[in-house]
């Protein structure tokens, strides 16, 4: 019997202005999911939840309709398919769910990513990071009926994540200025990503899509050029926040706070209603927090938030533990 723990942390999806085709990791908070071996065949499905950690009773036990799971059972799959390795045992699933549903953070990515570095470490490594990456993006089908890569492929790789094209897959690693920190707040309430997505318009007016278009180039050569302001002018969202806002009592307020406080800017993180802020420095980064929080709770909603201050993650998902 083998058992292995994989981890994989919060993400920020669309980054401001970049809808579903830029995502970056952070450091903490994360998933872990424990994977252990067997060598007898026990049913028809080789992969079983033993237990969910942290979701309230929430999410299924099903291992098909199971985030984790799921994409554990497509890995199987392809290495059956794909790499001539015929597996014959049973796997138990154990997740511990340290992010909040429904919370903008890449829950169900973290929950995917980690279970996919823990199997392929379980089976000896048969497959890259990246070939891994088209798992996940499966799994986040699972989860909110929508393909999308931009936390999933950062969930696995870590860093900036640029999706030039979705067929074929085509992702770029953009590494982060040094001193780049990611300010996370998570106000106590949820939104469900099929109802955020459902309020964006069908289509845009040409001049919208040149605007965004604009502040998407100009925030990867931000990041490129390590040229903190020119990241700060890009971080515009003219798609999705307008439409969005509204939906996340207090968000205004908030953003307002975090530019206040120095931030060189302040959007939703993915569908909300987390919300994200970036900083040149650490201190910088934990004053404009404070300020978030504080406009949270000052909302007419009042509402109570958790904070994490950040640089981005380079790692990705990873192996936490490996016994024997």
């Amino acid at each position: 019997m083998k058992t292995v723990t994989g981890f994989a942390s919060a993400t920020v999806g669309n980054v401001a202005c970049g809808f579903d085709v830029l995502g970056f990791a952070i450091t903490e908070p994360g998933d872990e999911v424990v994977l252990t071996l067997h060598d007898e065949h026990r049913s028809d499905c080789p992969v079983s939840i033993t237990s969910i950690i942290g979701d309230g009773g929430a999410l299924p036990l099903d291992p098909k309709k199971n985030t984790s799971s799921f994409v554990v059972l497509k890995f199987l799959e392809y290495i059956r398919t794909t790499k001539g390795i015929a597996f014959d045992g049973h796997i138990d699933l154990l997740l511990k769910k340290n992010l909040p549903l429904s919370s903008g953070m890449g829950s169900s990515a973290a929950s995917a990513a980690a279970a996919l570095v823990a199997a392929n470490e379980l089976l000896g490594s048969p497959c890259s990071k990246m070939e891994l990456v088209h798992f996940a993006i499966e799994g986040e089908r699972v989860a909110c009926g929508s393909a999308h890569a931009d936390n999933a492929a950062p969930a696995m790789l870590g860093n900036f994540i640029l999706i030039r094209s979705y067929s074929p897959l085509d992702l770029i690693t953009i590494r982060p200025p040094a001193n780049l920190f990611c300010t996370l707040v998570h106000p106590h309430t949820e939104l469900k990503t099929s109802f955020a997505r459902s309020v964006l318009p069908k289509s845009i007016p040409l001049s919208t899509a040149t605007q965004q278009w604009g502040n998407v180039g100009a925030l990867v050569a931000g990041l490129l050029m390590e040229d903190y302001d020119l990241i700060g002018r890009a971080l515009v969202d003219v798609v999705a926040e307008p439409k969005r806002a509204p939906l996340i009592p207090g968000f205004t307020e908030v953003k307002r706070a975090a530019l206040d406080a120095g931030a060189l800017g302040c959007s939703i993180a993915g569908s909300g209603p987390s919300v994200f802020a970036f900083s040149a420095s650490r201190q910088a980064a934990e004053t404009v927090g404070s300020a978030m929080q504080e406009a949270f709770l000052c909302s007419k909603a009042a509402l109570q938030s958790d904070m994490w201050v950040s640089p981005i993650c380079s790692q990705g998902a990873r192996i936490l533990s490996t016994t024997p």
